[in-house]
Order: structure tokens, then sequence, then C-alpha cells
């Protein structure tokens, strides 16, 4: 280290990983963390900021996020979604693959790449979706390194409609010999589709009617079917946004039997209840799944606190302005902006002493990098890890206003109002600051793609797969 200049020398603070905090300067050089240790041993750095007072903790990983880019930049692109990511303390954002085109090909995906590469400002990975188009190129986008894989069970922004579960069980057992995660928008598209229907020939066009479509069963239904095939398959599965506490029950089980699962929520389904969103509150907040009941959103919390939930996600969603004030609630986009302001919110519940800042870094940043093969490269504050770092003032308080958003295009946000404390004051990724005191500076093209290592896989049941049984002289078993 006395050899040469570190880039970065972040001072005076106390880092926080997932198991425990202590004081110490954190040196970054060539972008990986390159000293943790006593001041007094410290390297001298080009650049110094100075911490004393605050927090150093990982950088967040939000894997989930919807940017937009190509197809739908009039609701968020490339440069505003990470500009916004850098905001909020966030260093790595994973794409979902429903833009337009989807990314089902190795075409698509080297457009979405070119299209982030030139203007992120953070980390990013790229999933590739999981549907009858794209199983014959589920290897070649493994080889070009998408993050993971996305399997929309609900409908969703984009033309891309549930797939055949036949099609499901050979893209898992394709998956499963890939090693690769497949993420799971875990709702059942005929239940929705035929319940929401029923309703609209009935005249119901109320705030709570999206909700009613989408009752728990829609989701416990998907949920348990895509547990059965990846328990058949091997795949590694990950739900995302889980909203439903009778989840819990059924998660809990699958993981102790061994399914290679993992599970997310969001800050909307432990902060907001269904019961109070009327009117342009209900427009803001629909999304899918929907916000529901208030009753259910302590035992999310203590499912994401015990680790049966393993990750705080956002499903970053942002729409413009004019496609969440339409007159009928049927017509209203759905989702909202989130990658911005979820660091905020969860730091308000530690500061209200609901969760440990250990807890936040687990779920925000550790767990993200363990299930999506970037661990340890990310989610810890250590010597040879990504120089990816938020530091955080604790007892920063502030409002948070969709006015102020870095998501410029969809200037909402159902957390209107909501009065928050403690916030990242500086983003850092690969010892780069992207944003200070609140300002992002510029650094479009400094993101950088992130490629999964993952466990060696372990496929399952492979006499049984749609490969073998296509073998003139295949036998089950």
């Amino acid at each position: 280290m006395t050899e040469s200049l570190a880039d970065l020398l972040i001072t005076g603070g106390t880092v926080v990983n997932e198991t425990a905090r202590f004081p110490a300067d954190v040196a970054i050089k060539d972008g990986v963390i390159a000293f943790v240790g006593h001041p007094a041993f410290a390297p001298k750095a080009k650049n110094t900021l100075d911490a004393r007072g605050k927090l150093v903790i990982p950088g967040a990983i939000d894997v989930h996020t919807h940017i937009r880019e190509p197809g739908m930049t009039h609701k968020e692109d490339w440069t505003t979604g990470t500009r916004a990511a850098a905001a909020g303390g966030v260093t790595t954002v994973f794409d979902m693959p429903n833009t337009e085109p989807a990314i089902a090909t190795e075409e698509a995906l080297a457009a979405k790449r070119e299209a982030a590469e030139r203007q992120a400002h953070v980390n990013f990975g790229l999933y590739g979706i999981l549907d009858e188009r794209s199983l014959d190129h589920l290897p070649a986008l493994a080889k070009a390194g998408v993050i993971g894989f996305k399997l929309f069970y609900g409908n969703t922004t984009g033309n891309n409609p549930a797939p055949n579960d036949g099609a499901v069980l050979e893209g898992f057992e394709i998956l499963a010999e890939l090693g690769l995660r497949c993420s799971i928008h875990a709702e059942n598209s005929p239940m929705l589709f035929w319940r929401e229907n029923r309703m609209k020939a009935a005249g119901r066009d109320d705030a709570f009617a999206h909700l009613s479509a989408r009752a728990d069963i829609v989701a416990l239904e998907s949920l348990n079917r895509s547990i059965v095939l990846s328990e058949w398959t091997g795949a590694r599965i990950h739900i995302v946004h889980e909203s439903c506490m009778r989840s819990i029950p059924i998660i809990r089980d699958a993981k102790a039997r061994g399914v290679p699962m993992t599970v997310e929520t969001c800050p909307q389904y432990v902060l907001i209840a269904a019961e109070d969103l009327v009117g342009d509150k209900g427009r803001v907040a629909r999304l899918n799944p929907p916000i529901r009941e208030g009753r259910q959103r302590e035992p999310i919390l203590q499912a994401l606190l015990d680790g049966t939930i393993d990750i705080l996600g956002t499903d970053h969603a942002p729409h413009a302005m004019e496609e969440k004030q339409r007159p009928s609630f049927w017509d209203n986009a759905c989702g909202f902006p989130g990658v911005e302001t979820s660091m905020r919110l969860m730091l308000t519940l530690v500061h209200e002493g609901r969760m440990t800042m250990e807890q936040y870094v687990r779920m925000a940043s550790a767990a993200p990098a363990r299930a999506f093969g970037l661990w340890p490269r990310k989610g810890v504050i250590q010597p040879g890890a990504d120089g990816d770092v938020a530091v955080v003032d604790a007892g920063a308080r502030g409002t948070i206003r969709g006015a102020e958003l870095h998501s410029i295009r969809s200037r909402f946000t159902p957390f209107e109002g909501m009065e928050t404390v403690g916030r990242a004051v500086a983003t850092i990724v690969r010892g780069r600051i992207v944003m200070q005191d609140g300002k992002v500076l510029d650094a479009p093209g400094w993101g950088r793609m992130e490629r999964p290592a993952m466990p060696k896989p372990e496929p399952r049941n492979l006499a049984t797969t749609t490969k073998a049984i296509l073998r003139p002289d295949a036998r089950p078993w």
C-alpha cells in the first residue's frame, strides 16, 4: 500500500457489514477495496472523503428495476434510472427484460447492453426473459452474461403473456443445467384476468377493484407451482415482490426441504396499507401484485428480518405522469419509482428500532450478492471487494417529495410527504463518487455490466427432461 496512492480514502467512519460494525478507514484503488483498518495504517490517497459521524456500508444492490430502455424511454432511460439509483445509495441495479423488444435473443441483449454502457452511472445486471420465444436462446444468453432470467407468470408492462407451463418446465430444465437463477413474477394470469373481466362486466371501477382481482389466492397458487417446478428440476428461483403473509409458511417449508429458492419483498409491502389507497393515492400506488391490507405488513416485515424473505428489492417501475392520472382505475399504469427512496425508508425503520443497520445491509446488499453470484466481490466492505460503497448519515431528516426524484419523467411516489430519518450522503461506484450531499455527479458510462459466478449447477430428474424424452431410446428411469 505504501508504493502507490489509493484513488479514494474514506476517513473517520464506522463500517457496517451484515455481521459487525467497527470504526475504520476504507481505501479504494483501481475500483477495488485495498484497505480497511485503523487510520494510523491507512494509505495516502489522491482524494479523501470525510465520513466522521457517518456509517460506511456496502452499496445497495437492487435486483428488481425496470429502466424501460429500449422501447419505453418516455417512462425512463438508463441516464435517469441510474442517476436515481445513485441518489439513493444504490450501486448496482438489475434491469428486467420486459422492454421493447423483450430480451429474448442475444441481439436484443446486445442492444440493451450498448445503451446501458453508454449512460449508466452505476453498475448493472441484465435479465433475459424466460418464455416460449427464448427457450432456444437461453444458453447463448447465459454465455453473453445475463445476471439471470425472468419469468412473468403474471401480466406486466410490455407484451409478454405468461408462457405455457410446458415451456416453463422445459425452461427450468435448461436453467437447472446452466445454474443461473430465474426471478418469477408469481401471479396466476388466467385467474386474475377472469376475475378482472368479471368485475368490469359488473361495473366495478373503484380503488379496491385491482386488489380484489388479485386476491392472495392468485399469488399463492403461482408460488406453489413455481416451487414444485424448481424442486423437480433443480432450477434456482427467486420469487419477486412477495406481498402475502400467507406465503410465509409455504416459503419456510420449501426452504426446509432444500428447494433452491430466494425471495424478495419491497418497501411498499411493509409500509403502506391498501385501506389508505383511495382517489389519487390509489392511482399512484397501483402495481402488481397489489399493496394488501394493513394487517399483512408486519408478518412480511418479520419474515424479512428473520431471513425467510431474503432480499429487499424495489420493483422500480416508472411511468409517464399521464399514465397514472387516467379517470378509470383499470386504465392507470401499474408501478411507480422506488430505487431512489428505498434506503431512506428502511433507514427510518432502523431509526425507529424496528430493524438493525446490520439487518438492512444483509437484505439490501449481502443477500442479493449471494443469491446472484456476486459474493464476496459485492455486498461487503473488505479488502478485495469492489469499491461500491454508500456513506450514510443515520440522523439526516427529510421528507420524500415526488417533485425531487431523479426519475424525471415519473416524479410521483406513494410515499409522498413521508418523513424519513437517515439517508445516503455519498454513493461510490468502484471508487468513484457518483453522488455527494444529495447531488448526483456526472458519470455517464461509468457503470459496468455485472456477470454472475454461480455455484455448480445441481439439476434433478434428468431422465425425464424434455431433452431426454426426445431421444428414441429414452426411458423415464
